[in-house]
């Protein structure tokens, strides 16, 4: 097939579309539902991928964080070994803090048994998130202070009653008051503010900073049953592979492993977690393209089923162009030219019709940067092109077989 007929069978597709635009339309809604569904959940699923990493990789890439299963995102629900899994303790940070080489700084964190309310003159924050650290904390990168100074080691031996509060306890309690020195009340408890902390860029607790950080003996004393620990660990950098190690190792002894059976803890780290989220979104992805394809099937049927209408409305047409020298290969591929210049279209709108709902998902999400990726629109052309062509088969050869005799007495 030679430029010319191929310009000219897209210039008699287009012709065809233009007479009959309403059918045209219906015809291909399928096409453009399936492909706008496509194009919208990718741009939703990229955005969510950028946020979801940037949240995960905002730990650093030299963080560890050891629990006693792992944190962020599973694909599968804990299993009853994990359920059961002895808490790691403040001497498991002491001991990988003494013996691994490759790491830089180390602290353990002790977590509350209940739910934590804060109060300051008559000013309320309900479910804040209370954490016992030590100083290493925030040299491990894990906090940025907008106010004031971060607790010290000797603040956490003494047990002294200080804490240090997130952007949005600062803002909830104090308003435009300077918290600096002010006292609050958290769980019966009353702590001086000593220092403030910005909003993290991507926090892992979600939009919102309600963190109260206090000394880490201090809150040993509050909750004396407390006894849910995880330890966030820092590698010197570049060190990250032979810290893990170190860690295991020092883990393995300390919780008394055999040799032969597996980790009863979880070693995280940054890209760990964004390789276990990128799991869910794959098959979240997967599912979606699988409901999708069922309006790319509906949208082909009707493709075939109106083709084959044309083919009949245009018996005569067929005729006398074979009639005048066209062969059979012509009148097959001008009709599935027609077929894939009409799903091509769909596919155009499909195209606009998920970059619309990209639109509307940055306006009702703002932290959701949802963007449509070239590869996507790229596929969803070639993906809807494809279905014409497929489904056009059967009435473009059913064309080409047409006796010229017959087709001209045809009316």
């Amino acid at each position: 097939m030679n430029r010319l007929a191929f310009n000219n069978g897209i210039r008699l597709a287009l012709g065809t579309i233009r007479s009959h635009k309403l059918r045209a339309f219906l015809t291909v809604l399928g096409v453009i539902i399936g492909t706008g569904t496509i194009i919208g959940v990718s741009a939703i699923l990229t955005g969510f991928d950028a946020s979801i990493t940037g949240v995960l990789r905002s730990f650093g890439p030299n963080s560890i964080i050891v629990f006693k299963f792992p944190v962020g995102f599973r694909v599968n629900n804990l299993s009853p070994e994990e359920r059961t899994r002895k808490s790691l303790t403040y001497e498991n940070a002491a001991h990988i803090k003494e013996r691994c080489n490759a790491v830089e700084y180390v602290s353990p964190m002790l977590f509350p048994n209940k739910s934590i309310n804060v109060h300051y003159k008559g000013n309320d924050m309900y479910d804040v998130d209370l954490f016992g650290v030590e100083e290493a904390y925030a040299r491990g990168g894990q906090v940025d202070l907008h106010l004031g100074r971060f607790l010290s080691d000797e603040e956490s031996r003494h047990r002294l009653p200080v804490a240090v509060v997130g952007a949005d306890i600062e803002k909830g309690l104090f308003a435009n008051l300077d918290p600096i020195g002010k006292t609050i009340n958290v769980d019966g408890h009353e702590f001086t503010v000593i220092g403030t902390m910005l909003r993290p860029a991507a926090s892992f607790f979600g939009d919102t900073d309600n963190r109260v950080l206090v000394p880490y003996g201090m809150m040993q004393k509050m909750f004396p049953n407390a006894r849910e620990n995880a330890i966030v660990v820092s590698a010197i950098e570049g060190k990250l592979p032979q810290a893990l190690d170190e860690v295991r190792t020092v883990l393995r002894i300390d919780r008394h492993v055999p040799y032969n059976k597996p980790d009863n803890f979880a070693l995280s780290t940054a890209e760990q977690m964004v390789a276990d989220f990128r799991q869910i979104t794959a098959m979240t992805f997967l599912v979606m393209v699988v409901l999708s394809s069922i309006g790319l099937l509906v949208g082909g049927i009707g493709v075939m089923n109106i083709m084959l209408v044309s083919v009949t409305e245009r018996t005569y047409e067929i005729g006398i162009r074979k009639a005048v020298g066209a062969r059979k290969a012509d009148v097959l591929i001008q009709f599935l030219l027609e077929a894939a210049v009409l799903t091509g279209m769909g596919g155009i709108c499909g195209i606009l019709f998920g970059w619309i709902i990209s639109l509307i998902s940055r306006a009702v999400f703002t932290s959701l940067p949802a963007s449509v990726p070239l590869w996507s629109a790229v596929l969803g052309i070639v993906v809807s092109v494809a279905v014409g062509l497929f489904f056009g088969i059967w009435p473009a050869n059913k064309a080409a077989r047409l006796d010229p005799v017959v087709a001209l007495r045809y009316e």
